[in-house]
């Protein structure tokens, strides 16, 4: 009889991404995939631990899978796992912990271990994972996440990431046009290329030449993520790309320029701020200014008036007082932009801004992220109300939800309409 197994993802689109690859490898292996509600005999949790709250997350689901499911098998990999294996060892009824560079060999590690027997870990040093594994979602929703690159060699003074992912490395661009071709064949309609440090993208492996006529695959610092988005709209088949988040420094001004003319990449970036303080953006080691990154803003509504904004934006990190959060909201309420993904700082282990005073107590961090959220509702009514009575595309997603159904406009609105199933995976002129 096939053993099922019910996958759970926390944290970002990649994890989601890296989430459906390791559910189609358990799949071809004979498992059969349940929702995460039901009783299965594997329960796999790929992890964040960028705040937190993503450990807590993680351990809660661990306990409700002890009282619902007690002789299932729990396999935890991901940030978390790469972070702090030990700590998840000793979670009760964890059976098994999967760093960096064994997540994907998920299959191999569940047929050596019996429930019952002490947790097994199978981690490495971080300095050790030096191979990109190509990852992407697929039939779980209408848009596809694409990795296409991992790691990041910035060393932010907040983040953990780097410890937990590796030094920054890329698939080749000859793999991802494999791969959008592939998704475009199983009529994926959107493509959103992800990544930990998307902008940092360099081919690992290009076809160049040799003098004897024939092709070898060797490094080609050339082929970066500008050379990428090029030949990826190019591709016939898909008909939407986005890119989910850039940093303003590796945003350049031909990135922008292309996606403006383009057809197939939307009117929509994701860039990281952090702050809107540069003695907090010092401190934080972003290596960027605030000038900078209005820069980038006023270029791409120079070219794309109607383009979609969206902004990450940690608040209550150490040495952040009340002038630089008020510098940060003065800041954020005069750029043109359409929305905030806010943080709240949390202490990470083996960060530099654990040397970092003074702290900013929990409750004032609270209310602080509280201020963002709200202007970034009114950012986001503004930039709908712009848009009211035009006409734009929009791409319907096959989640039904209350008879009703959602869909995003090329750059970003979120549209609601009575679910109708001809529109599911279609692109329909919509007025708003």
């Amino acid at each position: 009889m096939s053993k099922s197994v019910a996958l759970h993802t926390l944290g970002c689109k990649l994890n989601f991404s890296e989430t459906s690859t390791l559910g189609r490898l358990l799949e071809d292996d004979g498992f059969v995939k349940k929702d995460f509600n039901e009783v299965a005999d594997v329960y796999v949790i790929n992890t964040c631990s960028v705040t937190e709250n993503a450990d807590k997350e993680c351990r809660q689901l661990v306990r409700r899978i002890q009282r619902k499911a007690p002789e299932a098998m729990v396999v935890i990999t991901g940030c978390y796992a790469q972070l702090k294996p030990k700590e998840i060892a000793n979670i009760p009824g964890v059976d098994l912990v999967l760093g960096a560079a064994e997540k994907f060999n998920i299959t191999q590690h569940l047929k050596e271990i019996t429930k019952g027997d002490s947790t097994k870990i199978c981690s490495c040093d971080i300095e050790d994972v030096n191979v990109f594994t190509a990852s992407h979602s697929i039939n779980d929703r209408t848009r596809t996440f694409l990795k296409v690159q991992d790691g990041c060699n910035y060393n932010c003074s907040f983040c953990t990431i780097p410890m937990a992912r590796g030094k920054s490395r890329s698939d080749s661009i000859e793999n991802v046009i494999a791969n959008v071709k592939s998704i475009a064949a199983g009529g994926g309609k959107e493509i959103v290329l992800t990544g930990i440090n998307l902008g940092d993208f360099i081919s690992a492996q290009s076809l160049l030449p040799k003098e004897n006529g024939d092709n070898k695959l060797a490094t080609d610092d050339k082929a970066n993520f500008y050379s990428l988005i090029k030949e990826l709209d190019k591709i016939d088949g898909i008909e939407r790309f986005r890119i989910s988040s850039i940093e303003p420094n590796l945003l350049t001004n031909e990135i922008i320029e292309f996606v403006s003319n383009s057809k197939r990449f939307m009117p929509h970036f994701h860039i990281p701020l952090q702050s809107g303080s540069n003695k907090i953006l010092g401190l934080m080691r972003r290596r960027y200014k605030k000038e900078l990154y209005t820069e980038r803003v006023a270029l791409i509504k120079t070219m794309m008036p109607h383009c979609c904004i969206g902004v990450d934006v940690i608040v209550g990190s150490p040495g952040e007082t009340e002038a630089d959060f008020k510098e940060t909201v003065d800041f954020l309420t005069n750029l043109d932009i359409s929305y905030l993904h806010v943080f709240t700082y949390s202490e990470r282990a083996n960060t530099t801004a654990l040397d970092i005073k003074p702290v900013v107590p929990i409750n004032i961090r609270h209310d602080r992220n509280k201020i963002l959220r709200n202007l970034s509702y009114q950012k986001m009514q503004y930039f709908t109300t712009q848009h009211i009575g035009q006409t734009r595309k929009v791409l319907f997603e096959k989640h039904e939800a209350n008879g009703m159904m959602e869909g995003y406009t090329d750059n970003y609105i979120k549209i609601t309409a009575p679910h109708n199933a001809d529109w599911v995976n279609t692109i329909t002129e919509w007025k708003i």
